[in-house]
């Protein structure tokens, strides 16, 4: 790396650092504010329970690491830098969402686990929860599986893995000065941002949830682009190491898999409702298909999203095939 790259990146990587930590300042101070009631109270009580510490408090500590970690691993690790980041990261993740889902103990009118409490948090806005009107024979609550969690570690390994791919791609970009992927970078951060805003509105609204199985428009619509939205933030990810190949692996796969995400995710949505989802209007385009848990309207979110996914990678694609 000459000294005009290396200058270029360490400013890159400062930049990089100070947004991070700055973005990730709330959820890393309800990691230390719980942290703090479980050593002075033995419990985490529910009126001062910070909303979704998990999964987004061992989000903002795994792409901290990620990013903190770039010199080293661009160091020692030329051609599979992501690959190797986000691994670490992901890793960090996983360790803290499990220390966090072991030991912490939320006490309300009953005690339980924080990975409990959570999933009750996930049916309604924590603002509505006291008053919530439980239907449909209290399907939402049903029995409890550590499978709805699919449901918080999909959505957290797409964050990471998009945010980082960011981080790593434009370092690289600085470091190399292969700018091939800008286009398919840029889209990923509109992706991966716009994708974590969603998350961010869905913490603190449920997206205006009532806890009924059928929702209003508005919270249907909501839901349709959280689904798609979903499914394109993957899709462009895969994408962005496929860029400028045969149309078979650089469209086709991106688009793929932005469908099969997003019909992971329904699948991870139907373990949190106990084999149900949420109805998102009255007629049979909103109808479970037979012994489908799926409605026509799903299966049409789960193509768009493929479909969205293609057309995005064929703009990204168009202007570097005509510059070649």
């Amino acid at each position: 790396m000459n000294t005009k790259c290396l200058g270029a990146f360490k400013k890159y990587y400062l930049l990089s650092v100070i947004g991070v930590l700055l973005a990730s300042a709330y959820p890393i101070y309800m990691a230390f504010s719980v942290a703090h009631d479980m050593v002075v109270h033995g419990t985490v009580y529910a009126d001062t329970y910070p909303k979704y510490i998990i999964p987004y408090s061992p989000i903002a500590l795994a792409v901290l690491v990620g990013v903190a970690i770039m010199p080293i691993i661009f160091k020692y690790v030329k051609k599979c830098a992501t690959l190797v980041g986000t691994a670490v990261s992901t890793v960090v993740f996983f360790t803290a969402e499990f220390i966090l889902e072991s030991c912490v103990i939320v006490t309300s009118v009953h005690t339980s686990t924080l990975e409990a409490w959570q999933m009750a948090m996930c049916y309604v806005s924590t603002e509505d929860f006291p008053s919530r009107t439980w239907t449909e024979v209290n399907v939402l609550m049903g029995e409890y599986s550590p499978m709805f969690k699919m449901h918080f570690y999909i959505i957290s390994v797409v964050i990471i893995l998009s945010l980082l791919n960011c981080f790593y791609g434009f370092a690289k970009m600085i470091i190399t000065g292969d700018r091939s992927r800008v286009r398919s970078l840029v889209m990923q951060s509109v992706t991966a941002v716009g994708f974590l805003a969603m998350c961010i509105w869905a913490c603190f609204t449920a997206f205006y949830r009532d806890g009924d199985l059928l929702v209003s428009p508005l919270s249907a619509t909501l839901m349709c682009v959280f689904f798609v939205l979903f499914g394109v933030t993957m899709g462009v990810f895969v994408g962005s190491f496929t860029v400028g190949r045969k149309k078979s692996l650089s469209i086709v796969l991106p688009s793929v898999t932005a469908s099969l995400v997003t019909l992971i995710m329904y699948i991870g949505e139907m373990f949190l409702l106990s084999g149900h989802l949420y109805l998102l209007g009255n007629g049979f385009f909103f109808e479970p298909l037979g012994p489908l848990v799926l409605a026509p309207v799903d299966i049409v979110m789960i193509l768009l999203s493929g479909a969205l996914t293609a057309l995005l990678i064929q703009l990204i694609s168009q202007p570097q095939s005509k510059m070649e």
